[in-house]
């Protein structure tokens, strides 16, 4: 199984390395980037061949590509992938507004291939317990969600992700997308209505996006969600943030922590020889320890770029991104939409275009 990596501009392409890796029958090809420093830097970290350019990339008689490319450029990269008749995984948000993501859905379509969005929490055990849950009906009938998706702002090596174009917009295009998909698979219909409020309370002297947010959306079926998908996490906190939600049904709640399984580990300023030795691997912004930086020194914990010496906390429950990585390769290999599709992230993308539009006319509006 040949895949390939396009562009290594997102702080999820190190954990995707590694996913693949664990993976012995997929064959990493190599990676191609437009910022070919940063292509080169990373082919060179993980020991990866660097293509010049995506089309001799996609030369390679790939049978999957991933993008982890900015997200203003996934319409350009997944066309050209599909064209060549490649599968694909995208990157969540799958594009930076609906006519571009419905052009992607489009050109998967008329190429025949795959096309999965990257949505790991799907694959989160706690997250999947609950779904099986509700499905057994053993929780009762779903009423309304509570929910956040906080974290730090972004990492300041990957400056492009407060950058209103290249991102598509700042913490609600960021963080949004996870809770809503899982909205919608639990409660099997679509969002119709959104109303939002965004702020730069947090961090108002270092970008121009919004850093603090909340979205209200109601489904169909009049069943209502909040989310708080706030940058609002301190350089000190001890991880990049977190994803969890209370979900209300007729028979109680149910509170969902996707990233409750942790170490609190207390670094020493001046370590001893033996400590500063000590290595553990890092987690990328799913919280999900990756092999490929295994020898990560602990004793320097950083946030998106550095926290210095404060607790950090060290995930060591199931890693969702190794599960949506090998849904990806069972997917090509059995010939089968993934579990997670690009119709899916379509409609994640419309929840979050509706909300810009709610916020710029202070009102609710119709997705």
């Amino acid at each position: 199984m040949k895949i390939g990596i396009m562009s290594a501009a997102h702080v999820h392409a190190d954990a995707y390395i590694g996913c693949l890796r664990s993976i012995p029958e997929v064959d990493i090809v190599g990676i191609a980037d437009h910022d070919n420093e940063r292509g080169t830097l990373f082919a060179q970290q993980y020991g990866l061949h660097y293509f010049a350019s995506y089309e001799t990339l996609l030369e390679q008689k790939l049978d999957g590509v991933i993008i982890t490319s900015e997200n203003a450029f996934h319409i350009e990269l997944a066309k050209k992938a599909a064209q060549t008749g490649v599968h694909i995984l995208c990157e969540k948000p799958l594009a930076t507004n609906v006519r571009d993501a419905e052009d992607i859905v489009r050109a998967a379509k008329e190429a025949g291939v795959i096309l999965m969005t990257a949505f790991p929490m799907r694959f989160s055990v706690p997250v999947r317990t609950v779904k099986e849950e509700l499905v057994s009906g053993k929780l009762g009938a779903l009423l309304c969600f509570n929910a956040s998706n906080q974290g730090q702002l972004p990492p300041r090596d990957r400056a492009w992700f407060t950058d209103p174009v290249l991102a598509g917009g700042g913490a609600i295009a960021d963080h949004v997308v996870h809770l809503a998909d899982i909205m919608r698979w639990y409660v099997g219909t679509e969002v119709v209505e959104v109303y939002a409020a965004a702020n730069r309370i947090f961090h108002a002297d270092e970008v121009q996006v919004e850093t603090g947010g909340m979205v209200s959306m109601q489904f169909e079926n009049g069943i209502f969600a909040t989310i708080d998908c706030s940058w609002s996490r301190p350089d000190s906190w001890p991880s990049w943030g977190g994803l969890s939600f209370d979900l209300i049904t007729d028979k109680g709640a149910v509170r969902v922590d996707a990233f409750r399984q942790n170490l609190t580990i207390y670094p020493a300023p001046k370590a001893s020889a033996s400590s500063a030795n000590a290595k553990t691997a890092p987690t990328d912004t799913t919280g999900v320890a990756s092999g490929a930086g295994a020898n990560h020194d602990w004793t320097t914990a950083h946030r998106h770029g550095d926290r210095g010496f404060g607790p950090r906390w060290l995930y060591w429950g199931s890693d969702a991104n190794q599960a949506m990585i090998e849904e990806f390769i069972s997917a090509i290999q059995e010939g089968r939409q993934p579990a997670v599709t690009g119709e899916d992230g379509l409609a994640a993308v419309r929840i979050i275009e509706a909300a810009y539009k709610s916020i710029q006319e202070g009102k609710a509006v119709r997705v």
